[in-house]
């Protein structure tokens, strides 16, 4: 039955005030069992009501979408990306914490249309890795934006966080100076930015709000005491499994909160990482190579976490992997020995978590955003083709549309705003 792709919201660009119900598809709200023909009710940019077909009572007014022989699943959430063509920190210095990502975004990147293409809507945007601390990440949300303001989940820019902080270790921050030559002096620099951060945050407190006694502002110090206080989460990128320690070691002596990206090798300190409490965002490339650190890289990294009591989350990194590749990166994981559950989580909820966003998104849950996608098939399979997107209760994508489907199917000319960036400035794997 098709019927239903012929379904036209209109023009405006904001969440619907009338109900819409998405009728008879297999529904996987991935907080809760599977639902083998559900119904989904949004309004207002909302989940109204999820459930069985004779469980949710579909509003009188709401327009019904049969979604007969279809799969409703929450968007995708990608925790680590460099979408929208943001640089980050330069070579003057190997540690920028004062660097905002959402100073460099370009709202109009085609790669934004393509994250959709592959049911992504809640996104990390990071800086480079090529430093020790690149800067601060932003959070996005892929809606219609004519600025940054309209797609950080922050309403206040200069005044809420809008992201985490984004570090590296291992070989892509060491160089020649004023960047570290060695690995050991790479910890030593971390440490001792994270001891000047302590001095400042106590020099605050000692004020006690007299701004004749506040240290003088310090927008490198701002966002470290961000970090410290847990308010800005840092997300790591790290490989080899003795970076993956001095990580933890660091991480234990501070006391701030870190994801760590990527740990290609997991597998050989899965005990470590969980009894650290700390979650892992985990990269899937069918063809590794080209780094060293890298090699040790398998399908069974995320099964080894798993096992471990490890909270895990599949990313992108684009454009490393494509980010209309995204829901393949669970089917590696099953193919490694991830249970069902845990893959699609790490497609949805898990990531939320890592963002402090799962109170908003990676669930179709009553009251988060209506985020969804509607697929051709299971998640899982080769086969199954993303056929719409909808952020918020408005679709932003459909495979029918010629328009959108050329981000779905094209080649790289169809979002080459990211080819006049240098290696420098590019996320690596």
């Amino acid at each position: 039955m098709r019927r239903w792709l012929v379904f036209v919201l209109t023009s405006t660009l904001f969440a619907q005030p009338k109900p819409l119900a998405f009728k008879g598809a297999k529904i996987i709200p991935i907080e809760g069992a599977e639902i083998a023909i559900g119904t989904l009710v949004v309004q207002n940019g909302k989940v109204l009501a999820v459930g069985s077909a004779d469980a949710v009572n579909v509003p009188s007014d709401a327009t019904v979408v049969d979604a007969s022989g279809k799969v409703i699943f929450p968007g995708v959430v990608d925790t680590h990306s460099h979408i929208g063509g943001g640089s980050g920190g330069d070579r003057s210095s190997a540690l920028n914490p004062d660097i905002r990502i959402l100073d460099a975004i370009n709202v109009r990147d085609d790669g934004f249309k393509k994250a959709l293409a592959g049911g992504i809507t809640t996104v990390n945007a990071m800086p480079g890795s090529g430093h020790l601390m690149s800067g601060q990440t932003a959070y996005l949300k892929i809606r219609p934006a004519n600025k940054i303001d309209d797609m950080l989940f922050c309403s206040d820019i200069q005044n809420d966080i809008c992201g985490g902080m984004k570090m590296a270790n291992g070989t892509n921050s060491i160089g020649e100076k004023p960047f570290p030559g060695t690995r050991a002096k790479s910890a030593a620099l971390v440490r001792q930015l994270f001891l000047k951060a302590v001095d400042y945050k106590k020099k605050i407190e000692q004020a006690k709000g007299d701004p004749e006694k506040m240290p003088k502002r310090d927008l490198e110090m701002e966002a470290m005491v961000q970090v410290l206080e847990g308010k800005r989460i840092v997300q790591h990128h790290t490989h080899r499994h003795d970076d993956i320690l001095t990580v933890l070691r660091i991480q234990k002596e501070f006391g701030h909160r870190v994801v760590l990206h990527h740990v290609s090798d997991a597998a050989k300190v899965a005990n470590e990482i969980a009894a650290a409490g700390v979650m892992c965002s985990i990269i899937m490339i069918d063809s590794p190579g080209g780094k060293e650190e890298a090699l040790g890289l398998s399908f069974g990294n995320g099964a080894a976490l798993e096992k471990a009591g490890v909270t895990v989350a599949f990313h992108t990194d684009d454009g490393i992997t494509d980010s209309r590749l995204l829901l393949r990166s669970a089917a590696f994981g099953v193919r490694g020995g991830m249970s069902r559950q845990k893959a699609l989580e790490a497609l949805t909820l898990s990531g939320a978590k890592m963002l402090d966003l799962d109170k908003r998104v990676g669930s179709l849950t009553v009251g988060k955003d209506a985020d969804f996608i509607i697929l051709s098939a299971d998640p899982l399979s080769v086969y199954t083709h993303v056929e719409q997107t909808w952020v918020e209760g408005t679709k932003m994508f459909d495979r029918s549309n010629p328009e959108d489907r050329k981000f779905a199917v094209g080649g790289y000319e169809v979002y080459r705003t990211e080819a006049h960036l240098d290696e420098n400035e590019r996320g690596e794997e």
